[in-house]
């Protein structure tokens, strides 16, 4: 009888953190149960990560780094319904189709050890204001009629997060189908003439 070893590498162990962090939580996954799903023991996991709280910290770098990118190229031309109906629209297919990363994101970020909280938690206030920008230049030059683009950003963007609670691939609407209806709910929101 042949002895089958899993492969397992640091991508492998990543996505299975993924996986149960999105389920379990950060607190509530320890490393035996990455450890099982992955068929090896704990111990040897020291071989392809440093630690729990590095696995979270590259879950949450890399997933803010991409949402920050992808709002720059949405919001880079057209005019101001066009860029917030982009950021809009790409903030709700990645939450669609990256649910496991946005419900992680949106919940263990705060378990991050510093200084790498801090930093990441910067990178979010970054998007944060930036999509409030794109709606008080909007408001500014006469395209949005808003009393509070702040509020404003905050309901776009809490009702983008809540796609990954309740999305299901095998549902009636697909990614793309939400993410287009969620950049017209955003325009709408923002006060903008909806033809």
């Amino acid at each position: 009888m042949t002895d089958v070893r899993p492969v397992v590498s640091e991508s492998v162990v990543l996505d299975v953190a993924l996986t149960l962090f999105a389920e379990r939580g950060f607190h509530g996954t320890a490393l035996s149960q990455i450890a099982e799903c992955l068929g090896i023991r704990t111990p040897s996991l020291y071989n392809h990560m440093r630690s729990k709280q590095d696995l979270l910290r590259a879950i949450v770098d890399e997933t803010t780094a991409t949402v920050l990118e992808e709002f720059h190229r949405a919001t880079a031309d057209g005019d101001w319904e066009t860029r917030l109906r982009e950021a809009t629209r790409v903030y709700a297919y990645r939450h669609a189709t990256h649910r496991r990363e946005a419900l992680v994101v949106n919940r263990d970020t705060d378990s991050l050890d510093e200084p790498h909280r801090s930093r990441l938690q910067s990178r979010r206030r970054e998007h944060e204001h930036a999509f409030r920008a794109v709606i008080a230049s909007g408001a500014a030059a006469g395209a949005f009629r808003v009393d509070s683009p702040a509020l404003a950003s905050f309901a776009i963007r809490e009702m983008c997060v809540s796609i990954a609670r309740w999305f299901r691939e095998d549902g009636k609407l697909s990614a793309a189908d939400v993410a287009e209806q969620y950049g017209r709910y955003a325009l709408s929101i923002a006060g903008a003439q909806v033809s």
